[in-house]
């Protein structure tokens, strides 16, 4: 017999709802899915006149006892608040409403408290509305903490067709960004014997994979564009699951955009900053970066850091800082020792500056 000590949980959603007018079912799959009959709604300003107000008058209607909580910002003091009315509030679930602020703040809370957590996202701008991972400010910093994987996502495809069509495009970069994310993982594998999933691996390559040859098909304010980004970030963050860590959806691209976020005057959006540097990544790896930029140019996302905002002097930057961010997670920038000459010449030969 051999010698077998493989040992791994998935935590996966049981529930993933998407499609046109979901949001009124939310109750009643909360009721066949056990949840407790008393629920805390995180939001913003925005999302709460989105869809926060009518989901909570939702849960009223059929029993439930709902309040709802509008936070400014996914930092440390907001998810000690959050807890601390949970906590108060008893037997309850949290429901994260809006894009990742609200999201991330939920499901980070309802992790420290050990609460069920569901995900309503109002806008398909990255791979977080199904992930156990969030981003939170934490000491003015950007942190990716470990979280609450939600119980069930509810995706109203009518919802997400109506939101800038900036953030779904965002969200394609989040997606396509896997490409690099997988080849830093294979590399990590390959030269620091890290544990690797072949399924994990194939299941976001091919979910990035298909956006990419549908690329012309994700279209402004349309509902079926809407429903192919949704479905494909829920599988970056199954793929995430069944890895148990974020390295499937997430490598040098990933530290190039938080190095962004630390340094940047004005960041731009994750997943825009993840595509641009996922164009770079590509070239480093000496694979078709071309293709990337040609599929992020249909869908409409940015492919120059002038387009987000970000300056030439930034994207070095940010390029030279990325392998301290996360350094036990073993990318292409480990690999390649970037310096100041070839960072500008990769930003150069890229088009991104």
């Amino acid at each position: 017999m051999s010698d077998f000590s493989k040992y791994k949980i998935m935590e996966l959603p049981r529930n993933v709802v998407a499609g046109h007018g979901v949001l009124q079912g939310i109750p009643g799959h909360c009721t066949r899915l056990g949840l407790p009959q008393s629920v805390l709604i995180v939001a913003d300003e925005v999302t709460k006149e989105i869809a926060g107000q009518s989901i909570m008058d939702s849960f009223r209607e059929d029993g439930f006892e709902a309040d709802i909580i509008c936070i400014k910002e996914a930092d440390s003091e907001t998810i000690s608040t959050i807890q601390e009315i949970a906590q108060g509030l008893g037997n309850i679930f949290l429901a994260g409403v809006g894009g990742g602020r609200p999201i991330d703040s939920a499901k980070c809370a309802s992790f420290n408290a050990g609460l069920p957590f569901i995900s309503v996202p109002t806008a398909a701008s990255h791979d977080g509305i199904v992930s156990s991972r969030a981003s939170i400010m934490v000491n003015g910093v950007k942190e990716s903490l470990e979280a609450q994987t939600p119980v069930a996502v509810f995706a109203d495809t009518g919802i997400l067709a109506k939101s800038p069509f900036r953030m779904l495009a965002a969200g394609c970069g989040d997606i396509i960004s896997n490409k690099t994310a997988v080849l830093d993982w294979k590399l990590a594998h390959k030269l620091r014997n890290e544990e690797f999933s072949s399924y994990a691996a194939t299941l976001s390559e091919i979910t990035a994979d298909m956006l990419i040859e549908n690329a012309d098909q994700i279209i402004p304010e349309d509902e079926e564009s809407a429903w192919q980004v949704v479905k494909a970030l829920v599988s970056s963050g199954v793929a995430m699951s069944i890895a148990g860590s974020s390295r499937p959806a997430s490598g040098a691209e990933h530290k190039f955009s938080h190095a962004l976020d630390r340094i940047a005057r004005k960041p731009a959006l994750h997943g825009e900053q993840c595509g641009i540097g996922t164009i770079m990544m590509m070239s480093l790896h000496q694979e078709n970066w071309e293709s990337i930029r040609d599929a992020l140019e249909t869908i409409g996302a940015p492919t120059k850091a002038a387009d987000i905002g970000i300056s030439r002097s930034e994207v070095i930057e940010a390029l030279l800082k990325a392998r301290e961010i996360k350094p036990e997670r073993y990318t292409i920038l480990g690999h390649e020792n970037l310096d100041m000459e070839k960072a500008e010449k990769l930003a150069e030969e890229t088009g991104v500056v």
